[in-house]
Parts: structure tokens; C-alpha cells; sequence
């Protein structure tokens, strides 16, 4: 029924941009990034191009303190890590793998669902790494300090090593 590809639709199938033809080979396939490169040949008229591939994540879900429900930005949590970092020695280039590993660990998690406190928790644990200042400076409105005292013992444990 299906000559080639097997198990593919006819309209699924990818077509030649220089002929539309449906029948192409996959001639090289390699992981680049998040993605997978196909260089592709049409049986056809003889042509090469080139395809990407992305698997389509599943959508995180961020289950706020007030229990209201929203999808996971990557934005939101690169704008909050830029402002702690802001006038540190901290690169964008840095900033954006740190961003990256967040939502690589969300990910990587069980539910899709994630409370808000853990993206917190893990943005805190890559600043603190990072960087103290902008550690303290992320702290101070994520636990948001009721008091000095409150401030000071997060600067003590700080300077404890965490103990």
C-alpha cells in the first residue's frame, strides 16, 4: 500500500521543495543541538536539501502560591536571573545556560506540573553557584525577607558555606 516510508500518510510524507515530489531519501542524519538534521535527497529530480526535526516537548505547567495554573516561560525566569545579575560579572552567555539547565531539570522531573517554589529553589542553587551577590540580591525578593534579622541570617548562612 505504502512503496515507501512505510506507515506514512501520503500527505505526511516530505516533499520536495524544488518539485514537490513525495518520494525523498534521507541521505545523512546527524543531532545537532535539539534537533535532528536530515540531508534528504528527492528520488525524483535528483536534488538535495536540508530538513530539522525538534521533538515537541511536552508544556511544563507552573502551579503558582495562590494554586492558579500557568504555562512555564523560560522568559520570566531569564528576566528575574538578569536583574539579580545585573552589574555582576556574569555573562549572557552564562545567564542562558543557566536558564537552559532550569528548564532542562523541569524537564527531567515526573510532573508537568511544577510549583513555583521549586524553579525558585533551582534558580537560587544556580546563583548561588554563580554568584553571591546576585544570589543574596534573588534571595532577598524570592523569600522575601519580612525583616533585617531575616536578611542577615541568609547572609551568615552564606558566609558559613550554606550550613
Amino acid at each position: 500500500m505504502f512503496p515507501k516510508g512505510a506507515g506514512e500518510r501520503e500527505e505526511n510524507r516530505m516533499k520536495c521543495p524544488y518539485c514537490t515530489n513525495p518520494d525523498t531519501k534521507v541521505v545523512d542524519s546527524r543531532q545537532v543541538d535539539s534537533q535532528i538534521r536530515r540531508r534528504r535527497e528527492c528520488e525524483k529530480c535528483e536534488k538535495r536539501f536540508t530538513t530539522f526535526e525538534r521533538v515537541e516537548a511536552a508544556e511544563l505547567y507552573v502551579i503558582k502560591k495562590n494554586g492558579s495554573r500557568q504555562p512555564f516561560n523560560p522568559e520570566k525566569v531569564r528576566t528575574s536571573i538578569r536583574k539579580a545579575c545585573e552589574k555582576r560579572p556574569i555573562s549572557l552567555d552564562q545567564i542562558e545556560e543557566m536558564v537552559n539547565e532550569i528548564e532542562a531539570k523541569l524537564r527531567n522531573e515526573d510532573s508537568i506540573e511544577i510549583p513555583s517554589s521549586r524553579i525558585g529553589d533551582l534558580v537560587m542553587s544556580r546563583l548561588k553557584k554563580a554568584d553571591k551577590v546576585a544570589y543574596i540580591r534573588f534571595a532577598s525578593v524570592y523569600r522575601d525577607f519580612g525583616d533585617l534579622e531575616a536578611f542577615e541570617e541568609t547572609i551568615e548562612k552564606l558566609k558559613g558555606g550554606g550550613r
